[in-house]
C-alpha cells in the first residue's frame, strides 16, 4: 500500500515514508519534510498566553534517513514576553540530523497605531503551469511531486527568480490535520530548487539551513515562493523567498548554500 501521510507515528516516535524523500539521496528526506514536522514539535510546547512563533532556524547537520526518527523538543530560555525553544531529530541509532531553535515573542500591541498594510501576492494558482519548465523527478515518489503540488506563474525549474504555488497533498503526520505554520515550513525549503542558477546535472546547490520569519500564520492550503537565489564569486550561495498566502505577505526564508560540482 502506498503512503498516505509524510509521517507516521506520535508521542516523539515517527516514520519517514518515502513521500518525505528528497532530489538528492534516494534515502534521505527533502528538508521541507523535516522542517515541518519540527515546526509540529514547537507548536505542541507549552507557552505564555500570546507568545507567537516569529522565527524558526533549522540546521540540517546531516542527511535525513527515511524510516525510524526521534523528535525531540522544549523550551529553554521562558518569558512572558520573549521565548526560546529547541527541537532536534535523530535517526534510529541516535544521530542527530537536524537541529532548530524558535523564537516566540508577544503578539504586537499597536495601541490604535495602523497595522502595515500587507503586501498583495502575485497571481493565484489557477493562473499558474505545473513543472514549468520540464522538470522530471530522479526517482518517485518523492516530496515532491508526491506528497506537494506546485503551480508556477513565473519562471520555474531552473533559469534563476521563480514564483509558485505550493498545496499539500497529503498530511505531514498521519490522522492528523496539518497546521497553517507546518505547511509554511513544508513549503518555504523550496527556494533554492525553483530558483535554481546552476545546471542540476553538474552542480549540487544543497541547502545546510533554513531560516523562516513569520508575519502572520498563513491562510487557506496554498502558499507562494517568490524567490531568487544568489551566489557570488569567491562566496557562499544565497536562496532567499518572500511567503505568500492568497492574502498577500506572510513571510521571509532564507538559505545558505552549498554548491559543488556534481
Amino acid at each position: 500500500m502506498s503512503a498516505q501521510a509524510v509521517f507516521t507515528g506520535a508521542d516523539g516516535l515517527f516514520v519517514a515514508t518515502e513521500l518525505a524523500r528528497g532530489p538528492w539521496d534516494p534515502g534521505a528526506q527533502h528538508g521541507g519534510a523535516p522542517a515541518a514536522l519540527l515546526m509540529r514539535a514547537f507548536e505542541e510546547l507549552p507557552s505564555s498566553d500570546g507568545l507567537l512563533i516569529a522565527r524558526v532556524t533549522y540546521e540540517l547537520l546531516r542527511p535525513v534517513p527515511l524510516g525510524e526518527l526521534r523528535v525531540q523538543a522544549g523550551v529553554v530560555r521562558p518569558g512572558r514576553r520573549v521565548e526560546l525553544a529547541e527541537a532536534s531529530v535523530a535517526s534510529a541509532d541516535g544521530v542527530e540530523v537536524v537541529r532548530a531553535r524558535a523564537l516566540r515573542v508577544r503578539a504586537a500591541e499597536l495601541d490604535g497605531s495602523d497595522p502595515t498594510e500587507l503586501d498583495p501576492p502575485p497571481p493565484g494558482p489557477e493562473t499558474g503551469v505545473e513543472r514549468a519548465p520540464a522538470f522530471t523527478p530522479p526517482r518517485e515518489p518523492t516530496f515532491y511531486p508526491s506528497a506537494i503540488e506546485i503551480r508556477f506563474v513565473q519562471g520555474g525549474f531552473g533559469g534563476g527568480p521563480s514564483t509558485g504555488w505550493f498545496r499539500l497533498k497529503v498530511p505531514i503526520v498521519a490522522g492528523e490535520e496539518t497546521t497553517p505554520l507546518q505547511r509554511l515550513a513544508a513549503c518555504a525549503d523550496f527556494g533554492n530548487g525553483i530558483s535554481a542558477v546552476l545546471d542540476w546535472d553538474e552542480h549540487l546547490f544543497i541547502n545546510p539551513d533554513l531560516t523562516i520569519y513569520i508575519d502572520r500564520a498563513p491562510q487557506g492550503e496554498w502558499i507562494c515562493l517568490q524567490a531568487r537565489t544568489i551566489i557570488s564569486d569567491g562566496g557562499p550561495g544565497i536562496a532567499e523567498s518572500v511567503l505568500y498566502d492568497r492574502r498577500g505577505r506572510v513571510g521571509r526564508a532564507v538559505q545558505a548554500l552549498l554548491v559543488a560540482p556534481r
